[in-house]
């Protein structure tokens, strides 16, 4: 038997969903047809609104814009919070996904302030980071640094607790989260608590053997991969100098980073750098907890949100937050 393309199966009601979808391979992102794509996902993402963040009162929600980084536009968080909940609470940092070129800062909050803000009482800040290859790299973890700096700093008027500040992301934006952390580290700045980091996009070089794997099978290919990382490191991509502030797999010393919970899923195409971090981080002495879901793709929590695999995930993540954070305020809904 040629075992030479042999994939992990998917978890079947995940398969099923897809099937249900009559999911066709999309055309791979490419430097020529990257713009185009951009423009698709712009409109065709979802952008709630602040009302229907709010959700009838649930949550209080609002625009801020903070200086950004030196000779750089006004970075833009949207702050949340469940509505009612007195006294500083806990700060999530949430950077979202989008492989580092798509994505926006609105669209990833229904499901945070669902999931983790309401049941712990957490205070969200989602940044609206720059988008490569507009803005390629460090403009959009610059834009994630200022907003942690005007936070930690601002903390009483935001109502958050500057010791209990969680810095997390899916995809590039666990990619992000992850460089942060290294980031604050370097510089001294606001130390983030802990570290969550979802499917993170962490590697630009040669592709892992999960990634010649998965390429094409999962929801995402290596050639939408390499242009994304060529839309933000430009010259740079796959060279030696690749900074690990821009791809935090390249990190030589992981030491002395916050507490980290990662996963991935085991039909992942980014499995293997999720697992070679965690590895790391254990190897400089670090401390971290390393998911790798039964037949997941990539982002299977959004494609399969009900499923027995999602709420496994869900109540793992939730449980390490909680044990990081302690019990949450009196009033939020545990």
């Amino acid at each position: 038997m040629d075992r030479s393309h042999a994939v992990p199966p998917l978890d079947p009601e995940l398969a099923a969903v897809l099937r249900s979808r009559g999911r066709k391979p999309r055309e791979p992102i490419t430097p020529e047809n990257l713009a185009a794509r951009q423009e698709q996902d712009a409109a065709a993402r979802p952008r709630p609104t602040l009302r229907e963040l709010r959700a009838d009162g649930r949550f209080e929600v609002t625009e801020l814009s903070v200086p950004g980084p030196r000779g750089a536009p006004d970075v833009t968080l949207v702050s949340a919070r469940p509505a009612g909940l007195a006294g500083p609470l806990p700060l999530l940092y949430y950077l979202h996904g989008g492989a580092m070129i798509m994505g926006n800062a609105w669209s990833v909050l229904p499901r945070v302030l669902r999931e983790w803000a309401e049941p712990l009482g957490l205070a969200v800040l989602s940044a609206e980071y720059r988008l490569a290859p507009g803005s390629p790299y460090p403009a959009a973890l610059e834009d994630c640094y200022a907003g942690l700096v005007r936070a930690a700093g601002h903390a009483a008027e935001l109502g958050i607790d500057a010791d209990r500040i969680v810095v997390g992301g899916k995809s590039a934006g666990g990619g992000l989260a992850a460089a942060l952390a290294l980031l604050t580290r370097d510089r001294g700045g606001p130390r983030p608590l802990g570290q969550i980091l979802l499917c993170p996009m962490l590697d630009d070089r040669h592709p892992t053997f999960s990634g010649r794997q998965l390429s094409g099978a999962d929801v995402w290919d290596l050639t939408s991969h390499a242009t994304a990382w060529k839309a933000l490191l430009g010259d740079r991509y796959g060279s030696p100098d690749v900074p690990a502030h821009a791809a935090p797999a390249r990190a030589a010393d992981l030491a002395g980073l916050p507490p980290a919970y990662l996963d991935v899923g085991s039909a992942d195409m980014l499995r293997d750098e999720g697992v070679a971090y965690a590895n790391a981080i254990w190897r400089s002495g670090g401390q971290a907890e390393l998911h790798v879901w039964p037949g997941g793709c990539h982002g299977f929590d959004s494609l399969a949100p009900h499923s027995a695999l999602t709420r496994d995930a869900r109540r793992a993540r939730t449980g390490w937050l909680r044990r990081l954070l302690g019990d949450p305020p009196i009033g939020a809904d545990s």
